[in-house]
Order: C-alpha cells, then structure tokens, then sequence
C-alpha cells in the first residue's frame, strides 16, 4: 500500500491527505436539515449528516488528492450510528481509489494490539469464514507501550500489505511535556524516531517503509532531524493551515526525490466555506470551496519545494 501512496503522490502532483474529522458546527444547516427531516434530531440523524457531508467533500476532491484521514473520535462520539457513518465513508473513499488513513492512535499489548489490528487493518475470523472489519489501508499508532504494542500491527501489516504512522512528534502544544524530555542527553522523539526506522526495516516497499511516522508540521526543525534519522519513513505531517503551519514550513520533512511526506489538513479543507476567501461559494457549494482550498494547499506545497530546489 505505500507504493500505492507514493503513486497517486506522484500522479496527483499533491503529497496531500485530507482530514475528515466532521463536527457538526462545520457541516451546513441544509445539509443537518435534511438529514434531522429524515431521522429527526438523534444520533442517527446526525450520523446521516456526517455522511452526507464527507460524500460530497469526497466527491469534489478525489480527483486532486491521493489520501484521505478519517478521525475515529469524530464519529466515535456519535456511537454506533456514528460508527456506521465512519464505515460508510472508508469505503466510499476506496471506491473512489483513495487510499484511507485511518486515524485511530490505537496504543496498547499483546491479544488488545492485535484485536485492534485486525479490527482496522486485517480480517477478523469468524469460524471457517473471514472479514475485513473497518478496513482502512493505514492506521495511527501511539508506540508509548514499546514494541509490544506495535508488533502485533506490523504482523497484520505484512499479511494484508498495508501500513502505520506511528506518533514520533505531535503537533499540539503539550507534546513536549513528554516527547521532548532528554534520555541520556537526547529528546525521546528522536528515539522513538530510531525505533521507527528499525521497525521499518522489516517492512519495505520499492522505495519507503510500510511503518511511517507522525510528525507535526509546527515544529519544522524537529521535522528535519527526524527526517535524517527515518530517511525511508513516509512521515504524515499534520498541523498545516488551522494549527498554523505553511507550505514554507514543510520543506525538511520531503526527501530531495520531493517525496517521503504526506501532509493532512482537516478543517482548513472540509470548512473551507466558512472562511473568508472561500466564502464566495457560500454554504450551498462548500464541496467547491474544499475544492479551492485542496488546489490552493497543493500550490503552496509545490511552491514551497520548487524554491528549495533553487
């Protein structure tokens, strides 16, 4: 499944992955009201909007982008209806031959890492029958319990060819408070950085590693050691627009091939209608405005590489 990413990167001229992370405030009160007509103003109502709203999304950018990144919670909260909806939307995206990136930071051992695994990853067994449960090409993955908690999802991996990111550098904030404490004289994301590299070495593609990394774009120049250090990780670079980060901020986390970097925006992209340059196209034609949003962001990326190269 990596070649197949850094494929439709190439073909796509986008090393983009859009965040479909719903919440109810970004999605516009036609579409609610359509779906609270139907079902009233429930959980299955609001599960039905979600859909509605990430079908249209989809449907006015898959043609530009390579990837998808569908947050759990975002629908988790929601419960089964919610649930259902985030199902709905993982195999629309792989019926539109999006590869879907699952962000799910699962993080635990043994039989629960594989349970969760093979939930998102793999086929569960069902006595002499087998079936793929959610079944998204990649997953996020917290490594905080070590290598007994990441295993297991590198077993499922190699059974199904397909992938994790797991969090090396997150992009909140808070994440120092952890991830930047000094172990024998070094930050611990660059550790976890090493034991990235080490576990992608048993799951190579052509050219990069099915086991990549997550590494937030508000922090560029610990993006650019970590580069150095997981030189065949695809890292998933979120943090673009909303949480500040720029096309100009992003140029350590590519190798010199232009690729070995994906990165996410969520709302910059799904509410682009509701900011000011977008809101042109007004509340009625916000999968346009995503469309915009997605052209523009390809744009800045592209910009910002061909002046490194300079």
């Amino acid at each position: 499944m990596i070649n197949k990413l850094v494929s439709k990167i190439q073909k796509t001229n986008a090393p983009i992955v859009v965040g479909l992370d719903p919440v109810l405030k970004y999605i516009p009160e036609h579409v609610t009201g359509r779906a609270y007509e139907e079902f009233g103003e429930t959980l299955e109502g609001a599960a039905e909007a979600i859909w509605q709203f990430n079908k249209e999304i989809i449907d006015h950018t898959y043609d530009l982008i390579p990837a998808v990144k569908p947050q759990i919670a975002m629908y988790e909260q929601f419960g089964i209806e919610g649930m259902k909806a985030f199902k709905k939307t993982v195999d629309y995206c792989k019926e539109k031959d999006l590869v879907v990136i699952g962000d799910i930071k699962r993080g635990d051992i043994g039989s629960t890492s594989e349970a969760y695994a093979v939930g998102h990853l793999g086929k569960v067994q069902v006595g002499n029958k087998s079936y793929y449960g959610f079944d998204e090409d990649f997953a996020t993955v917290n490594p905080y319990l070590g290598s007994d908690g990441i295993k297991p999802f590198i077993d499922v991996c190699k059974d199904e060819n397909k992938g994790i990111f797991i969090l090396v550098k997150t992009s909140n904030p808070s994440s120092g408070e952890f991830q930047d404490r000094l172990i024998d004289g070094r930050p611990l994301y660059e550790i976890v950085g090493e034991k990235v590299a080490q576990w992608g070495e048993e799951h190579m593609g052509n050219a990069y590693s099915y086991v990549g990394a997550v590494v937030g774009a508000t922090y560029p120049e610990m993006g650019k050691v970590l580069r150095r250090i997981m030189p065949k990780a695809y890292i998933l670079v979120p943090g673009y627009g909303a949480q500040g980060g720029k096309g100009a901020d992003l140029v350590h986390f590519f190798n010199e091939d232009g690729l070995g970097a994906i990165v996410n925006s969520s709302r910059g992209i799904i509410a682009a209608y509701q900011e000011k340059k977008y809101a042109k196209f007004g509340e009625k034609s916000f999968g346009e405005a995503s469309r915009a949003a997605v052209e523009a962001m390809r744009e800045d990326i592209s910009s910002a590489l061909a002046g490194r190269s300079k």
